[in-house]
């Protein structure tokens, strides 16, 4: 069975596991940075991540509770041309398990999580952290582990560093890092480009929000959002531009969208739309269509939360009869539309 929009090879594996193997951008990257002689990958699962580990690595540990999981992995390590692995099947918290790994540089574990949650914890993660820790103290300093993205940097009770990766625009994944591995508080990567933006001593910037948009608008790489950096990305923004910059200004258009916007037009790496502000109006489809026609749009990407059935029937008012080249995209909030033509993005 093969994902080939995530790999480069395709990978054996059930469904299930194949949809949330881990992204070969995100596994190649995170190889990278756990690169050491030795390591422990505990609930490898199929091996989309062990793969990348391997390569990095000299040696590594395959650690998994599912036997068939482990043939799939053992499997994909041969597509890859893999064989400085060894598997390990069985409860990674048996004594008898453990028993099996070595001492090795680094612990990494990537634990079971429900489907379903209304909202994530790291105490529903199994093995649990604290279990992993105390279990493989004598056999490591150093530890990794992946956890859902949704989990907010203050709910994560740990000493440890917390990175929020986004891959293609998208919050993709989260990874703690302990002991010596531990370079920062909180860190947002943007992939495929590797950009990262590090917390540092904090912002003192008070971030200042507005209910009206000006010239230009920026979406920030959800990444940033996730760690809670965006005081400090406002601040590098107005750093960059200078006295010229005016005021930044924090537009929230719902719970799970919002932008920056300024009458200066700045750049900066962790930012990933940029947009000129072409009209804040009343939401009246009708309206918004005839001025659209005068503006050579051809295509409207509705950015609002609606429900699937409301979103293409507003969508097909909002484009109807459209034939420009242009693409306009549409923010709602309340009762209010901001029409957005993209600049550029990064």
């Amino acid at each position: 069975m093969a994902w080939k929009k995530q790999f480069e090879k395709p990978l054996y594996g059930d469904k299930e596991s194949l949809r949330f193997a881990t992204p070969e951008p995100i596994a190649r990257y995170r190889a990278q940075r756990l690169k050491c002689k030795t390591l422990a990958d505990i609930s490898c699962g199929i091996g989309g991540q062990t793969v990348f580990f391997a390569q990095q690595c000299e040696f590594v540990y395959a650690l998994e509770i599912d036997p068939r999981k482990i043939e799939y992995s053992k499997q994909n390590c041969k597509i890859y041309g893999i064989d400085n692995v060894k598997f390990i099947c069985g409860d990674a918290l048996d004594p008898k398990i453990i028993k099996q790994i070595p001492v090795v540089d680094v612990v990494f574990s990537d634990p079971f999580r429900p489907a379903e949650e209304d909202e994530r914890h790291v105490s529903s993660l199994e093995p649990g952290i604290p279990n992993v820790l105390f279990a493989y103290m004598k056999k490591a300093n150093n530890f990794s582990f992946e956890v859902p993205p949704q989990i907010s940097p203050d709910r994560i009770p740990f000493d440890c560093e917390k990175e929020y990766i986004a891959l293609d625009g998208q919050l993709n994944r989260l990874t703690l890092y302990f002991g010596r591995l531990k370079q920062y508080d909180r860190i947002a990567v943007a992939l495929p480009s590797g950009e990262r933006f590090v917390s540092k001593n904090g912002s003192l910037l008070q971030i200042r929000e507005t209910e009206r948009m000006k010239l230009y608008a920026y979406e920030p790489e959800p990444s940033v959002v996730a760690a809670g950096l965006l005081p400090e990305l406002m601040e590098s923004m107005i750093q960059i531009a200078g006295p010229i910059m005016g005021t930044l200004g924090l537009f929230k258009v719902d719970k799970k969208r919002l932008l920056l916007t300024s009458d200066t037009l700045v750049k900066q790496s962790m930012i990933k739309k940029y947009y000129l502000v072409l009209k804040v109006c009343p939401f009246d489809p009708i309206e918004i269509n005839k001025f659209l026609k005068a503006k050579n749009v051809g295509i409207v990407v509705l950015r609002a939360g609606l429900n699937p059935e409301d979103y293409w029937k507003v969508r097909k008012e909002l484009e109807k009869g459209l034939d420009g080249k242009k693409t306009v995209h549409l923010f709602v909030k309340g009762g209010a539309a901001v029409l957005c033509e993209l600049l550029f993005s990064d």
